[in-house]
């Protein structure tokens, strides 16, 4: 029956509003007394059940909780006949806990989402050499599996026979597909996007990569789940001590109304909405603003942040490879760009696609006696020309002349961290064109503001190589720089700084991004990554907009500052009305309502600041 009761707590809790409306309705509107004094005793009623039964599972384990402090306050405040402050008191306790309660389970799903992205099934090598469809559990390491295009990698393993192009996002996310040969390491869980591949089963099952992503994002969501929120941590002190002075006063004076009004005045009514109602405001205007804040335990962490780590690739970056530099070496321009857009139109390859969206709409050309050279690019006749496109190895296989410029330019491309495209036409070099991931425009003059604001550590890990991760890192002006980091790597990285005290903020975008997001003290998802980072992450970039990060993070010192002064609010008007109890003749019920009401009244007003707030 107690759990039945506690399941049914939010549907309770509205029960209990809308007989707190009819109770006012008909006590404000009709002057009908009866219906209203019965309104609020059924809400009352229904509403002390479920915290009553939370405070008697509190006594078992001799804790004295606040739920004991509402259920004995309440009690007495039904025993005086004040049925109002009975059902308010229930109703604002059910609702902040509520609140406080209802994102506990926002990123379970992810686990689920995570374990459907998983291979199901694998091409298995059978004893005669034939190879067959497998359930995943049924590959054993050492087994060998062919992978076609379009299917996912069953397996971490290696590469026997075959070359491909793979897309490692959700590993390292990347979004250019690296290139495999024999011998090369491949990831479970990545795609191959063309080519045939056979491999060798290294680590299956759990063991993989990817089942080591769902392993740490369940570690870190079951830790992060235990956090104790800060008003529980305070009814440790603040229940026992007013439930002990009510008593000595009721045993002193003989006077049990006394005792009932020291337990009334000593409920907490502010304190206990205080605190979510601030973060119902702060979460409000995160809303308005397109970031989505997950709770106030995200909200107190967030505020609290000294070190911000990021992923490069759809964070700090655009996350699409685009033409970012281009040097002609020919008089007629149009017609090598027309050229190099023909041929690129052959291949599906992304910066082929880079190439020919930057060119666009151009004159067409028929492209004969195609030829892909493995690892080079593409060789064809355009218009009776012999046209090569590709890396500086086709050119010098194609035995093309680089000049000193040509070298210096391509020296240059490639330290600002450009894959080249060259384009030569009847032997002679005609084009070099850089493609690189585009830094996001105002990324720079976000992190100056993060650093104003407070953040000492400014850190980017990425699966790129290192040179290009220093790039991007001089560029932004970020404290660190690593590259080659696969999904473990980064959240070792991130236990670290932790065990060094560092309150840590993890921003990212993708799959390989969820196990950092959920371990690190605060995840950052943007709104355009997958479903897995944004369920496992706290805070969330709905517009992917990077703009609202340094918003994110002066809205929440701003809502932590806000809960902190409703505290305060909250116990210094209990402690003022308790001592007026002792010190002045003035004090009664009555009075005592009318400012415990008003101080619940000042901490909604203080906490509906926070709507307006602009960084």
């Amino acid at each position: 029956m107690q759990k039945l009761i506690l399941g049914r707590k939010n549907h309770i809790t509205i029960v209990s509003a809308i007989l707190i409306i009819i109770a006012y309705v008909s006590k404000l509107g009709f002057q009908n007394e009866p219906i209203a004094i019965w309104s609020l005793i059924i809400a009352s009623v229904l509403g002390v059940i479920p915290i009553a039964i939370q405070a008697y599972q509190a006594l078992k384990v001799k804790v004295v909780s606040i739920d004991v402090l509402v259920t004995i306050a309440v009690i007495g405040a039904f025993i005086i006949k004040n049925y109002e402050e009975s059902a308010i008191v229930t109703f604002l306790f059910l609702f902040g806990a509520y609140l406080e309660q209802r994102t506990l389970n926002k990123t379970r799903s992810a686990i689920k989402e995570l374990t459907e992205m998983a291979p199901e099934v694998a091409l298995k090598q059978l004893k005669n050499g034939e190879f067959e469809e497998v359930e995943i559990e049924e590959v054993d390491v050492g087994d060998i599996l062919l992978v076609k295009t379009g299917a996912k990698i069953p397996v971490d393993g290696t590469v026997l026979t075959g070359e491909g192009h793979i897309n490692e996002a959700s590993i390292t996310g990347e979004a250019v597909p690296v290139s495999k040969k024999k011998d090369s390491g491949v990831y479970a869980g990545t795609i191959l996007e063309n080519g045939t591949l056979q491999i060798t089963a290294d680590r299956v099952g759990e063991d993989t990569t990817f089942g080591k992503i769902i392993e740490l994002v369940e570690e870190a969501q079951d830790s992060k789940s235990e956090a104790e929120r800060f008003i529980d941590r305070f009814s440790k002190y603040y229940t026992p001590t007013v439930l002990g002075l009510s008593f000595i006063v009721g045993l002193i004076s003989r006077d049990i109304e006394l005792a009932i009004t020291i337990l009334v005045l000593g409920c907490p009514g502010a304190l206990v909405i205080g605190v979510p109602v601030s973060n119902v405001a702060g979460i409000g205007n995160g809303a308005r603003h397109s970031v989505l804040l997950k709770g106030s335990e995200v909200i107190s962490d967030f505020s609290r942040l000294d070190t911000m780590v990021f992923d490069k690739t759809g964070t700090l970056t655009i996350g699409n490879p685009k033409v970012a530099d281009k040097e002609i070496y020919a008089d007629n321009v149009d017609e090598v760009l027309a050229y190099l857009s023909s041929v690129e139109k052959e291949s599906d390859h992304p910066l082929a696609k880079a190439v020919v969206e930057y060119i666009g709409d151009t004159k067409s050309y028929t492209v004969e006696k195609t030829v892909v050279v493995k690892g080079g690019g593409i060789v064809a006749h355009v218009e009776g020309h012999r046209v090569a496109v590709g890396n500086v190895a086709l050119m010098e296989q194609e035995n093309v002349l680089l000049s000193e410029k040509v070298r210096g330019d391509i020296a240059r491309f490639e330290e600002n961290g450009n894959s080249l495209v060259l384009t030569s036409v009847d032997g002679e070099l005609k084009a070099l064109i850089g493609i690189r991931d585009q830094i996001r425009p105002g990324v720079k003059e976000n992190l100056q503001q993060l650093k104003k604001l407070g953040v000492k550590n400014l850190v980017v890990l990425s699966g790129d190589n290192q040179g290009t991760v220093d790039l991007v890192a001089r560029e932004l002006g970020l404290t660190e720089a690593h590259g080659h980091m696969l999904p473990e790597d980064k959240s070792a990285y991130i236990k670290a700084l932790q065990e060094r005290g560092q309150i840590v903020a993890f921003v990212g975008d993708g799959v390989n991004d969820s196990p950092s997001l959920a371990l690190a003290q605060i995840g950052i998802a943007m709104g355009s990554g997958t479903d897995v980072a944004i369920e496992t992450s706290d805070v969330v970039l709905m517009n992917s907009d990077f703009s609202r990060l340094p918003h994110a993070l002066g809205l929440t010192k701003a809502t932590a500052n806000n809960m902190l002064q409703n505290i305060i609010i909250a116990v210094g008007v209990v402690l003022v009305l308790l001592a007026s109890v002792f010190f002045s003749e003035w004090m009664n019920m009555s009075i005592g309502m009318l400012v415990h009401e008003a101080s619940i009244l000042v901490v909604i007003l203080n906490a509906m600041r926070l709507l307006r707030y602009k960084l």
